[in-house]
């Protein structure tokens, strides 16, 4: 892959913005042809610079009126099955190995505060390799 540069840069930040932009409003935006923009895209996806196109959703509208962050300290050895375990729990909808105090960090989405100590005390911390967990509320979400 070649190096991304500022268009390359106007582009993704559009889409991600918008990930349903016609493809003559990219070019419109960042002034180049529509054939441009395309090659460019094209590229970028073929190269995994882009690796796919997703909705965003407000979890309060989609029913999820607690969110936060659960911050895991696990079994160095273990990543791989902490990985493949909190996949299979549906309310987690993001996670990341992290250097640090923690090992892994998860964005889980809850009905309610109730469903959210059930997912923390019953479904993360059963999982044999995480030795202690850490829960930080999100107040509200804000899309940069």
């Amino acid at each position: 892959m070649s190096e991304i540069d500022e268009t390359d840069e106007a582009i993704l930040g559009m889409l991600r913005r918008d990930a349903r932009a016609s493809m003559t409003a990219i070019a419109d935006a960042v002034h180049i042809s529509r054939a441009g923009a395309h090659a460019r895209i094209k590229r970028l996806t073929e190269s995994g610079v882009i690796t796919g196109y997703t909705v965003r959703t407000d979890p309060v509208l989609r029913g999820h009126h607690a969110s936060a962050y659960v911050m895991l300290a696990i079994e160095q050895a273990s990543w791989q099955d902490v990985r493949d375990r909190v996949q299979r729990i549906p309310e987690v909808e993001h996670m990341a190995l992290a250097g640090g105090d923690f090992d892994v960090i998860l964005l889980v989405r809850a009905r309610d505060a109730r469903d959210l100590r059930r997912i923390v005390l019953e479904d993360i911390q059963a999982i044999p390799s995480v030795r202690s967990t850490r829960t930080t509320l999100i107040f509200e979400d804000i899309t940069l």
